[in-house]
């Protein structure tokens, strides 16, 4: 039977209308894919379909009704059987913007180190108890040799007591050696159960999040160990097909301790470990043939939002000595930590204005001006003073806005990124084990996508996650949606890499 005139009319203002809406989104900004990338984006296509059909149907152990985009923490496993997180592995990537270096190298390596280093202690803050033992935080330092101890195990010292680490692991009162491990990485790292059963709220999930920073804490400002700490968050982030990153670095403390046990290194110091390793890696890449694997990277220098406005100046003249004594290496300024529980930006707006006369008076020049590059809109508010933070990064000039969750609920927010180049740097999987959304197809990003909005894929805290590199986020991205192919990730890569707040492209081709 001939199809009648009105459903042929029908038809063609429906092909019409799907076609104006999807020019809107980010992606289809980007000229026409030549035939060797059509073809590319339809094999992707075709193992996305044939993929979820297949392994995402299949009941798992453990696992009940798997879906792409499902809960990371859950599908992982699923995820590492795909072919198409396989040929995500490959995929160059482009620039890495949002990621909190103390938390970009895997938990066992950092562990590894911990148990290699001099003068290693580890305590706990309560009396040893099997029951409580995933609470009881432990506390990693290297002490002043003059204050090694004796003590030979942790579940019989005093609580607060430093036992040396290799005591500690050696005779740990539950299963030993592997007991100790288990624990030690259970405090740097949020398990499936946590996220999803014990603290599966936004304030319960945040205290475990935080409490794995004071487990890291003493190893990542240990001098020694973040020199190996920042060459291998560079390499690991090459081997994952990144070329450019941008870690946030935590300058709260003022000083690490050095490999004497003593806290006299200054924030100083930390800029030239992080430069000698950098062109020590690049060097290292150049030689084997890869320059164009490591495009380079540079630091934004953070502290955090429980702060006073008066300590704020001193952080605020730290970064403008910093930049100018490291111009190639500071990127910008950040406040940290909960948006829903922390001050606002709000708080600071009297001392953040003085900002850019600070560093008039400093006589930077104007191409090494310092932007800001906030946290704004991680938080499920509407209206709250956390969702409220995205109308001060805009006012108070940022160049970017880290995670954004919430700004699909402001359209003059998105309408002036969009003017104004604002990428939004989106972290997939963090929003969601942090419980701002229950999986990938429910997350705003595609929302964000088409509002025109500039956006970098992010890992934020991938070794907290497990989630090492972009890969399982690009993963997440892609394997959700029908609409997204190689256009939608081209464009992330794109974004990511030349962001305007970065003044430079990568040179690895996307």
């Amino acid at each position: 039977m001939a199809e009648s005139h009105l459903v042929t009319e029908w038809r063609a203002a429906r092909d019409n209308l799907i076609s104006a809406d999807r020019s809107l989104r980010r992606d289809q900004h980007r000229s026409a894919l030549s035939s060797q990338e059509e073809k590319a984006d339809t094999i992707i296509r075709a193992i996305r379909k044939k993929e979820a059909e297949g392994i995402w149907s299949t009941q798992h152990d453990s696992i009940l009704n798997p879906f792409p985009g499902m809960e990371f923490l859950t599908g992982k496993k699923i995820i590492e059987q795909t072919t198409l997180f396989d040929i995500l592995l490959k995929m160059p990537k482009g620039g890495l913007l949002h990621a909190h270096l103390d938390a970009t190298v895997d938990a066992r390596t950092l562990l590894q180190l911990a148990l290699e280093t001099p003068g290693m202690h580890v305590r706990i803050a309560d009396m040893f108890d099997p029951a409580t033992l995933t609470s009881n935080v432990p506390e990693f330092r290297v002490l002043p040799e003059a204050e090694y101890t004796t003590q030979s195990s942790i579940d019989s010292a005093p609580s607060s007591t430093w036992v040396p680490v290799t005591a500690a692991r050696g005779n740990f009162p539950v299963d030993g050696a592997a007991g100790f491990d288990k624990w030690a990485l259970g405090a740097m790292m949020i398990n499936p159960s946590e996220a999803y059963g014990t603290h599966n709220t936004l304030k319960k999930i945040w205290q475990k999040f935080m409490s794995t920073f004071r487990a890291t804490h003493g190893l990542f400002f240990h001098l020694p160990i973040f020199e190996k700490y920042v060459r291998k968050a560079l390499l690991s982030s090459v081997e994952d097909g990144i070329s450019y990153v941008e870690p946030r670095v935590n300058f709260l403390a003022k000083f690490m301790t050095g490999a004497d046990g003593q806290e006299n290194v200054p924030h100083r110091d930390w800029l030239l470990v992080f430069d000698r390793v950098l062109r020590d890696v690049k060097n290292e890449l150049k030689n084997q043939g890869r320059a164009d694997e490591l495009f380079g990277a540079r630091i934004i220098y953070s502290t955090v939002r429980f702060i006073t406005p008066d300590e704020l100046k001193w952080y605020l003249q730290d970064c403008i000595a910093m930049k100018k004594e490291f111009p190639h290496l500071i990127a910008g300024f950040d406040l940290v930590g909960d948006e829903n529980v922390l001050h606002p930006l709000k708080y600071y707006a009297e001392v953040l204005l003085q900002f850019p006369a600070m560093q008039d008076a400093a006589g930077l020049p104007e191409d090494q001006r310092i932007p800001f590059i906030f946290h704004a809109g991680e938080t499920l508010g509407d209206g709250s003073e956390a969702d409220d933070n995205l109308y001060d990064a805009v006012l108070l000039g940022t160049k970017r806005i880290g995670h954004g969750f919430s700004i699909v609920k402001h359209p003059k927010i998105m309408e002036l990124c969009r003017e104004r180049g604002i990428c939004v740097e989106v972290c997939p999987i963090s929003n969601e084990i942090l419980r701002l959304t229950s999986s990938m197809p429910m997350h705003p990003l595609p929302i964000m996508l088409n509002n025109g909005l500039p956006v970098a894929l992010c890992s934020d805290d991938p070794a907290v996650f497990g989630s090492m590199g972009l890969s399982y986020d690009y993963f997440q991205v892609l394997a959700s949606s029908d609409l997204s192919g190689l256009m939608t990730l081209g464009e992330l890569a794109k974004t990511a890499s030349s962001s305007p707040a970065l003044g430079m492209k990568t040179s690895r081709s996307l």
